[in-house]
């Protein structure tokens, strides 16, 4: 087919399916939109990085440490929008910080690193940046139907990531595709790297298999099966951009928590000892890996046992580094300067990381063990609230327990508790506590009373 014809095909399918989406339901949030368009931008390119493809490559030109003023603009206004539909809805600052404690003190300890890192004008943008996500997840969180606009805007970010990820592959690989130092292809799609759009497949993936065992539960209906339909040419899309992305972390993601979200519907599951299954699950795992190194041989399998070693030896160069060990570098400060410099000096680096490629040791090496710790502690704390969720709305905490559960096994080859990823936004829409109460329930109480003072008038 002509990559022309594939274009104008893709681009059709997009409007069908968009079309198909508002038609079923019309009455959608024009605030959507916000942490939509949020979440795209961050899952594929920089708004500078899209103009370029169409030819403006000079317009909003980035720098590698200075980034984009135009996509810096583009960041901010999303940011400066989403704070006004927060402040029509009322949601209370003060109310986000007492009932979010821990994440408000990571959040804060991650300003004052900025102080004592060697580019403190840059990680301080770059905290800005950060910001975002808790504004775009308060956005979701304060809709009506929290999971129902969560579904919504993953699969809106679906009908464009997935058709284009997959047209760019097979019609455009000078978009699609990377070429590695010693010639091997990388199929990245949309994304900026293949790990990139193995991140979107683990996000989008379990979005979908959550929504999809909702719909198996509804009544056997014409509508059901036209969605069950479409929901499985997704899947299909999906699971090709998850094979062509060749990443073993993703896919070992992928399975594992897609396995625990359909465990967690079995009728003998206790959902009040889950703490002791996943407590039971770690000792199990230690133990399985010390006597039959299930690691080492998931990795053999999958041939990716070079890249793991690499990345090994990369852990092992950055924790004896010349780091505060309790402060860290600055927030997101390690790898510029001399410091990637030295970095890349390195004969076995010749692959020029760029992230520790694991979430942990990214934390310390910015952070330090204070900031190790903070994060391991937010980790807990959301834990718990997963835990409790599973008793109160089960729905929402199965996902939400396996999301975390996601992060945490993601980000031990890659870095995702950092920048400006799918992961790190999404950690925010199960971490952050939000009491739908507080002021609403306040005017309502206000306003019930006038009426009850008010004397009845009769014609």
């Amino acid at each position: 087919m002509p990559p022309t014809l594939a274009l104008v095909l893709t681009l059709g399918f997009i409007a069908f399916l968009f079309w198909r989406d508002f038609r079923a339901d019309p009455s959608v949030s024009r605030a959507l939109w916000i942490p939509s368009l949020w979440m795209f931008i961050i899952a594929s390119r920089p708004v500078s990085q899209w103009l370029a493809i169409v030819g403006l490559g000079s317009f909003g030109a980035a720098s590698v440490e200075e980034g984009s003023s135009l996509d810096a603009f583009v960041y901010l206004t999303l940011m400066a929008v989403g704070v006004v539909v927060l402040n029509k809805r009322r949601v209370s600052l003060s109310q986000i910080i007492e009932e979010n404690q821990w994440l408000s003190l990571f959040i804060l300890f991650c300003f004052l690193a900025i102080f004592w890192s060697d580019f403190p004008l840059i990680s301080a943008k770059r905290w800005i940046k950060i910001l975002g996500h808790p504004i775009m997840a308060l956005v979701i969180l304060t809709e009506r139907d929290v999971k129902e606009t969560l579904v919504r805007v993953v699969r809106w970010n679906a009908y464009l990531l997935l058709p284009i990820s997959i047209l760019w592959i097979k019609y455009f690989p000078s978009l699609g595709r990377t070429t590695e130092e010693w010639g091997a292809m990388l199929n990245r799609g949309i994304a900026e790297g293949k790990n990139g759009l193995g991140a979107i497949c683990v996000s989008v993936g379990l979005v979908f298999l959550w929504y999809s065992l909702q719909v198996l539960r509804r009544e056997k209906t014409k509508q059901r099966r036209n969605e069950l339909f479409w929901m499985g040419g997704l899947w299909l899309m999906e699971l090709y951009c998850l094979r062509k992305a060749h990443s073993s972390t993703s896919t070992i993601t992928l399975l594992l928590t897609s396995a625990v979200m359909l465990a967690l519907g079995l009728r003998f599951v206790d959902k009040r000892h889950i703490g002791a299954y996943a407590l039971a699950g770690i000792v199990l795992f230690i133990v399985a890996q010390s006597l039959f190194d299930v690691y080492g041989t998931v990795v053999n399998v999958s041939g990716h046992q070079g890249t793991i070693q690499g990345r090994g030896r990369l852990w092992a160069y950055l924790l004896r580094t010349n780091t505060n060990p309790i402060l860290g570098a600055g927030f997101e400060s390690y790898w510029l300067g001399p410091r990637l410099q030295d970095v890349w000096s390195q004969p076995e680096f010749w692959w020029k990381p760029t992230q520790a490629h694991n979430g942990y040791v990214e934390a310390y090496i910015n952070l330090g063990l204070i900031g190790l710790l903070l994060l391991v502690g937010l980790l807990v704390v959301t834990f718990s609230k997963c835990r409790q969720a599973l008793l109160d709305d089960f729905e929402w905490g199965r996902f939400s327990l396996c999301y975390l559960i996601a992060l945490i096994v993601h980000n031990w080859t890659e870095a995702g508790f950092k920048g400006l990823s799918v992961g790190f936004l999404l950690f925010f829409v199960i971490g952050i506590k939000y009491s739908a109460g507080g002021e609403k329930t306040s005017a309502l109480s206000i306003e019930t009373t006038e009426q009850i003072r008010q004397p009845e008038l009769i014609p």
